[in-house]
């Protein structure tokens, strides 16, 4: 059995009250299911739908009752039919009673699971809760729940509920909503549950926990407030960001017929010399080496060891301070959450007292951190209270790991205060901008707070996981737009924008836009004025891209220049560069022009054509990086740099490096495969390299 395997039943309201729900509740159920498989293919899910016209489940068989609940699939391990289940759910006619759905579900894990299993079976209750539950027999409905709760407890049960309300609810009576607000309450009280309120398909998107992830401790040990005193302490991950599920690599050269064939692909590394191809370094003859100035320094494996820091596991407090004095940008990584050790009343005690006494004073502690035995490092962090609001959750802490002073970035800005009064706000611009900021205000009052993170999913994953459901069924498929829902995660509401058109027109004619003369100038176009041998003067010196008539074949500058010649050559290459008749003509453009950097490279007499021959190729550089044709120029610079060395012209190189002149990086163009670190160590003086 798998170790993490969990054992779902989903519980969903089909009832007329929930017909217009019911499509997302289609999206989130499938997109359950889409996660399980990538994640969690041993798990079984079961469906259980009430409110349904039919009644099909073994309690009515058995003892009567239970009208209008239909088992839709038994619970078994998940697969794709489970999907198509949901691509057309029923709709119901009658009102659901969430109460006898509830009891099914729990019919259906103990008949199935009996006592096994003990907190891996879960009920996900979805439903408006907006009809009323029937009477018992005996008692009252408060009591039901009770006794339901007490023994989902004892069969080691979880329940969530997820409760439609807001627009997507209809009308109701409001009695009957605080009647059962209140009984699925006692279960959040009474077991484990978890209890949410969602009013649009995004929060019902988020509110579904539809990836098990089981909690793990990153570290189990003593909290040392001093070296006699310490407090039991488990930590475990708060935030963590969700990953692309890993791509592996296959292959298709596996024979058809063969059904056992695993298509795993194997990826072997040989090391050979750069002076001998053909043979093959082995480990021992291998060893790294680091940077240092312009030579590399060789450090074995055991001096590698032997210079690491090894620190003891521990968690030791360093200090307090005032919780204004962590800046919010300090919090870099993930978010941690420090418990007390479980079932330790005194160290559940001392983690309160802390907590509170913390928060009272406005503190935050400084702790010293060594998750785990042979950590390479040590993190220092900020503990801060979290007092809890409810009598069955203790009190705890959040850490978030603080930089070193090598992690932070500065970056000086002038105040705003020091601008001229014609560069700050008027009254009326600052007002505009005041109904602006309230207008996209994402918590107004009276409705509740959009995309809070806690039920907002990630667009991105959900996209790749409804297309790599769609591309399992359909090999050729292209990839789907992106579903209304998640489009509207990702961009402003356009309702709210239509009814506040008024605000939007306001602000943007406070903050009028006026072009700026100087920067008319296309960025596809040259650096310089004026190219040769145009006739017309500086106005045609300059391609405009927006000019240009798509429909026509005509270049759009008179300047059409064809060859570089010798009284302009740089501005002869510009305009080449620019001109859009042709793709030809950028690379005969930089072809032309290394030429001429050769020329003068190869005919200087101690380096009297050095300082023309670097203004080509600064030119050359800078065309380059904006035609994006990084690999023409570094394969050039290469070139040039060996022919200088075979040359004995070694001086052009060093007035190369002093000037920083060196290849383009992937910082400056997307297409190059050179990186910074490359980049800058290209033209330093190398050592023979270390056998």
């Amino acid at each position: 059995m798998a170790r993490n395997k969990e054992a779902l039943l989903l519980l969903i309201d089909v009832g007329p009250s929930m017909h217009n729900v019911v499509p997302e509740i289609e999206k989130v159920c499938s997109m359950l299911i889409e996660k399980k498989l990538i994640y969690n293919k041993y798990d079984e899910v079961g469906v259980v739908l009430f409110g349904t016209e039919e009644t099909k489940n073994e309690l009515t068989k058995e003892v009567g009752g239970y009208e209008h609940v239909t088992v839709l699939r038994d619970i078994k391990v998940v697969d794709g039919d489970l999907l198509e289940a949901f691509q057309k759910l029923p709709r119901g006619t009658y009102a659901g009673d969430f109460l006898d759905a509830i009891i099914v579900g729990m019919d259906i894990l103990i008949k199935k699971f009996g006592t096994t299993m003990k907190g891996k079976k879960r009920l996900c209750l979805i439903t408006n809760a907006v009809c009323p539950i029937k009477d018992p027999f005996e008692g009252t409905k408060e009591d039901q729940v009770t006794i339901i709760a007490e023994q989902m407890t004892a069969q080691g049960m979880r329940m969530e509920s997820v409760v439609v309300r807001g627009g997507l609810s209809g009308d109701a009576c409001q009695g009957v909503l605080d009647e059962n607000d209140r009984l699925l309450n006692i279960f959040s009280r009474r077991t484990r549950a978890k209890l949410s309120y969602v009013e649009s398909p995004i929060s019902l998107l988020g509110a579904l926990r539809t990836r098990n992830i089981s909690p793990v401790t990153i570290f189990r040990g003593d909290l040392e407030l001093s070296p006699k005193m310490k407090i039991k302490i488990w930590v475990y991950k708060k935030t963590s960001e969700e990953k692309f599920p890993t791509l592996k690599k296959y292959s298709d050269k596996a024979p058809p017929t063969d059904k056992f064939a695993t298509h795993e692909v194997k990826v072997d590394y040989e090391y050979k010399r750069v002076e001998d191809p053909g043979k093959v370094v082995p480990p021992d003859q291998r060893i790294k080496g680091y940077r240092y100035g312009p030579q590399v320094v060789p450090i074995s494996s055991a001096d590698w060891d032997a210079v690491k820091f090894k620190p003891e596991k521990s968690v030791k407090l360093l200090g307090f301070t005032d919780a204004g004095n962590i800046m919010r940008h300090y919090y870099i990584k993930d978010v941690n959450i420090v418990i007390a050790e479980p079932g330790n009343q005194r160290a559940i005690l001392a983690v309160s007292a802390l907590t509170r006494a913390m928060k009272e004073a406005n503190k935050v502690a400084i702790l010293r951190c060594v998750w785990r035995q042979g950590q390479g490092n040590v993190v220092v962090g900020v503990l801060t209270p979290n007092v809890s609001d409810r009598d069955n959750i203790p009190d705890s802490f959040y850490f978030n790991v603080l930089p070193f002073a090598e992690d932070v970035r500065e970056f000086q800005f002038p105040s705003f205060n020091n601008f001229p009064s014609s560069c700050q706000p008027n009254d009326q611009q600052q007002e505009a901008a005041d109904n602006f900021v309230r207008m996209l205000d994402l918590a107004p009052s009276g409705k509740a707070e959009a995309l809070q993170p806690d039920i907002t999913p990630n667009p991105v994953l959900e996209r790749f996981y409804r297309f790599l459901e769609l591309k399992s069924k359909q090999p050729d498929a292209s990839v789907p737009p992106l579903d209304d829902t998640l489009k509207k995660i990702t961009e402003p509401d356009p309702e709210l924008l239509s009814q506040n058109k008024g605000v939007v027109e306001e602000f943007h004619k406070s903050f009028e836009l006026k072009e700026n003369p100087k920067m008319k100038k296309s960025t596809r176009r040259l650096l310089r004025e004026k190219p040769s041998k145009s006739p017309e003067g500086e106005d045609h010196a300059l391609i405009s891209v927006q000019s240009a008539n798509p429909n026509s074949n005509e270049h759009t500058s008179a300047a059409k220049v064809e060859n570089i010649g010798d009284l302009t050559p740089i501005q002869d290459f510009e305009a080449m560069i620019s001109r859009r008749d042709s793709p030809e003509w950028v690379d005969k453009a930089i072809k032309d022009l290394s030429n001429k950097i050769y020329d003068l490279v190869e005919d200087s007499y101690e380096g009297d054509n050095y300082p023309k021959a670097l203004e080509y190729l600064i030119a050359l550089r800078k065309g380059c990086v904006v035609e994006q044709e990084p690999k023409q120029f570094n394969e050039f610079l290469r070139r040039l740099c060996k022919f200088c060395q075979e040359k004995n012209l070694n001086s052009f190189c060093e007035l190369l490096a002093s000037k920083e002149l060196t290849l383009i990086p992937k910082t400056e163009a997307a297409d190059s495969e050179v990186t910074e670190d490359e980049a800058k160590d290209f033209l330093v003086k190398r050592e023979p390299m270390l056998e």
